[in-house]
């Protein structure tokens, strides 16, 4: 699969969140892989909280609707997700709940397989985020998602990045260059 297409996200609305700092700096060093990426921010994306009686009565909302048809437009995921409480975030589950509601005749799920993803997380602390790291990775393989075995745990976050975004440390650099590579290759050969 030659042009291949990623998207890349975080599941923080913060400004200046550590792990959209993670998302821009993959989605750099995918670009660099040879990969087309688009980097989205979910802020842009704003949805009430997923409620069955709001889907029946309202629909699946309009900011579901549109990331649904960016998902359906890319082969790769890079999803960044932050350890709140050692579990994801409410707004990446949020999303990712809506995302994969049917719509009319439009399977929920449908967007999300023989998708390919890389999962990494960013915090102050000295896990990285580690812990959810195992939640969204089972998520998003429960939505039909092929998560590679690879991932990131950043510790220390708020010290790893230079001005320009790019991590400081040059075996972490390394290592998501690996990561990027290793999803490039795959979506390559996907067929």
């Amino acid at each position: 699969m030659s042009n291949a297409k990623v998207l890349a996200f975080a599941g923080s609305a913060r400004r200046d969140s550590l792990n959209k700092k993670l998302a821009r700096a993959a989605a750099e060093r995918a670009r660099h892989a040879g990969l087309e990426v688009t980097w989205i921010d979910l802020r842009d994306y704003p949805m009430t909280v997923y409620d069955g009686d709001l889907e029946a009565e309202q629909g699946i909302p309009e900011n579901a609707r549109k990331l649904r048809g960016l998902l359906d437009e890319h082969q790769g995921l890079i999803v960044v997700s932050p350890e709140y409480n050692s579990f994801i975030t409410p707004l990446m589950k949020n999303t990712l709940d809506w995302i994969s509601r049917r719509d009319g005749d439009i399977d929920g799920l449908a967007s999300f397989r023989d998708k390919v993803a890389l999962v990494m997380s960013a915090s102050p602390g000295g896990f990285g985020g580690m812990r959810s790291l195992a939640l969204i990775r089972q998520l998003l393989s429960h939505l039909g998602v092929t998560v590679l075995p690879e991932q990131m745990a950043l510790p220390r976050a708020h010290e790893a990045f230079d001005d320009k975004g790019a991590l400081k440390d040059e075996q972490m650099q390394k290592r998501l260059d690996g990561m990027v590579q290793r999803l490039a290759t795959v979506l390559r050969n996907w067929s």
